[in-house]
């Protein structure tokens, strides 16, 4: 056996833990520290194991072809950048880019030709044409950050380039290679010299400064998000569903996770059906080029934007370029060594992960942090129909629901394509924002309660201050005239607050039952708007 995994079997350690084999040095900080510590196989110490739980479907995508133990030359973001992702707890996610022009849900996925509606090959040409007219003059960086800030978000994420390939930043990397959907005999790559972004629109602006230098200013954190696929770009083909597929395609992309029948060739295949388009595997030296100027994208967006607290990957780039991508992420750490990355496509590389339209049922059997994105409407992209909303006490739940979990809400949604936000997601936000500026203390900057005392029954969730020494009681619903807790134990002679209107609420313990009984009569609940009674919470000091 071993000596690493001697020494992790021996000292009873999670499967998460990573030994150094100097770990001998080390040992003393197993009975000196009560949190526990790991040791990367650099041998530096994290109060994080860094693994993804073995049930996140892009961790099981991915973990055959890229190891569980980074390589010692890679560090993950320091423990002080996860203490400051934990205690943002709320944030929105924006998806604005050309299909936001077409106001067509699933942001730029119907391009690839299995959504409503189709894109056939003549509506793929005409898409990838749509960025020579649009000007979106009603777009202000400013405005948006005033929003979000009323709103009680404590960072944003914005699409730098989704799938489809376009920028919304001032790239200076240029496409060589793209598809002519409509060339005569069919599909075919053709020549071109562009850098396909926001720049060669008539708007010429260079949206993501805008919005970093409006957060700044908001003190609202930034996390851009950036797609390694890229669907006008030849070059990448065929990974990440690219609709230019090889005849090397299932071997290229053969990774698969262990509970799913299809190869992700199989699945591209599965979402572009008829519309599936195979053209010559690329030479070593556009596959070259496509690795330079993913790294240089990436590069540019952690150079020139200032201080980038997360970027949000997306998609995957599949096993026969894993090590150039992960000599990318060494090279990116070096730029900004305190960034979290998303661990889409990257593995147990990444800092965080995204549990994607759902709220996870439990406690998540990882440490490794995370953040739930959910879109408000139908789509993260901009969605007309005001029916779709889901509300803000929707919002409100969801969020008190991460982060009785130890985890964080990003609620999704989009501006349409003159830079505008529907007016029914604006009314909805600012409504959570008048809650969370009365209730805030009970959700920013907390933590999980241990093990199961997260909840009591389907109405009661619990959060708590990181020093411990408070814990807040939501109530999804308005408990009655008597709250009774069975898990919490106040502190003798202390003072349980509604936080909802900061009234004092009567309350006992029963030192026999150990029951906390909260007297939670009409009058308690007297003075909270109507607007924001969609949740209660209350501060027990213990």
């Amino acid at each position: 056996m071993k000596r690493r995994n001697f020494l992790r079997n021996s000292l009873g350690l999670t499967a998460g833990a990573l030994l150094s084999t100097k770990i001998a040095k080390g040992l003393s900080f197993l009975a000196q520290e009560e949190q526990p510590f790991y040791a990367s196989l650099s041998g530096k110490f994290s109060r994080y194991s860094h693994r993804l739980p073995k049930t996140d479907q892009n961790y099981k995508r991915s973990k055959n072809y890229i190891e569980d133990d980074p390589i010692p030359e890679y560090s993950w973001a320091s423990d002080e950048a996860y203490e400051a992702f934990q205690d943002m707890k709320y944030g929105v996610r924006i998806h604005w880019g050309l299909y936001s022009i077409l106001e067509m849900g699933g942001e730029s996925w119907p391009f690839l030709g299995n959504r409503e509606p189709a894109f056939d090959f003549q509506k793929r040409q005409e898409y990838q044409e749509l960025y020579k007219t649009w000007n979106p003059k009603g777009f202000d960086a400013n405005e948006w950050m005033e929003f979000f800030k009323e709103s009680g978000m404590k960072m944003f994420a914005f699409t730098t380039k989704h799938h489809e390939g376009f920028s919304m930043y001032d790239t200076k990397t240029r496409v060589k290679r793209r598809p002519n959907w409509t060339a005569p005999g069919g599909p075919k790559i053709e020549e071109c010299d562009t850098t396909y972004s926001i720049m060669d629109t008539p708007f010429k602006r260079d949206v993501v400064k805008e919005l970093c230098d409006a957060a700044r200013k908001h003190d609202i954190k930034i996390d851009l998000y950036y797609s390694h696929s890229d669907w006008y770009d030849a070059d990448f083909r065929p990974y990440g569903y690219h609709p230019l597929q090889i005849p090397a395609s299932e071997e290229w992309c053969k990774a698969k996770a262990d509970d799913e029948e299809f190869t992700e060739f199989e699945r591209s295949k599965q979402r572009q059906k008829a519309f599936l388009t195979i053209v010559p595997n690329p030479t070593p030296e556009e596959e070259a080029a496509m690795i330079a100027r993913h790294r240089a994208q990436l590069t540019e967006l952690l150079s020139n934007y200032g201080k980038v607290d997360m970027v949000c990957l997306d998609i995957w780039l599949g096993p026969r370029v894993w090590p150039q991508l992960r000599q990318t992420l060494l090279e990116l750490r070096k730029i900004q060594p305190n960034v979290m990355f998303r661990a889409r496509g990257i593995g147990n590389y990444g800092d965080y992960y995204t549990p994607e339209g759902f709220v996870p049922g439990n406690k998540e059997n990882s440490d490794s942090p995370w953040f739930v994105i959910y879109p408000l409407a139908g789509s993260f992209s901009y969605d007309p129909s005001s029916k779709k909303y889901k509300g803000a006490k929707w919002v409100v739940k969801n969020l008190i629901d991460s982060a009785s979990k130890g985890g964080n809400f990003m609620v999704g949604i989009g501006p349409d394509g003159n830079g505008k936000f529907s007016p029914t997601a604006i009314k909805q936000l600012k409504e959570v924002g008048a809650w969370l500026k009365k209730n805030g203390d009970g959700i920013y900057a907390t933590r999980a309660r241990d093990g199961e005392h997260w909840k009591e029954g389907d109405n009661i969730r619990f959060t708590r201050s990181k020093d411990q020494k408070t814990i807040y009681v939501h109530c999804l619903d308005w408990p009655g005239d008597q709250l009774v807790l069975k898990t919490v134990q106040p502190k003798a002679g202390s003072k349980i607050t509604c936080l909802g209107n900061q009234k004092a609420v009567d309350w006992n313990y029963n030192t026999s039952t150990k029951e906390l009984t909260l007297q939670t009569s009409a009058k308690v609940r007297a003075g909270i708007p109507k607007k924001e009674q969609i949740a209660y919470s209350f501060a027990v000091q213990v």
